[in-house]
């Protein structure tokens, strides 16, 4: 099942994403921080031959890594803007 591997690396970029919000010097680079740690786990999921890694080649690996990583910062995003929405009615 290839959407265990997406899941896995955004729960990890979001929990790095949570950390880094902890350090307020670099509060604005979440995103750029949660893409590369996204890459980072990609390349690692890559060599290590996760099974059901849904790369073929390192290239893939880390557009994998890195979307996911951007999309741990994108549910962040949507969680907040449907939290402000139900504060505002």
């Amino acid at each position: 099942m290839e959407v265990a591997s997406y899941i896995g690396i955004v729960v990890i970029c979001y929990l790095i994403g949570m950390l880094v919000k902890l350090t307020p010097v670099i509060d604005n680079a979440i995103p750029v921080i949660c893409g590369l740690a996204g890459a980072i786990i990609g390349v690692a999921c890559f060599m290590l031959g996760l099974p059901d890694f849904p790369a073929d080649n390192i290239i893939m690996a880390i557009a994998v890594g890195i979307t996911s990583g951007l999309s741990a910062t994108g549910i962040n995003q949507a969680y907040k803007q449907i939290k402000k929405a139900g504060d505002e009615t």
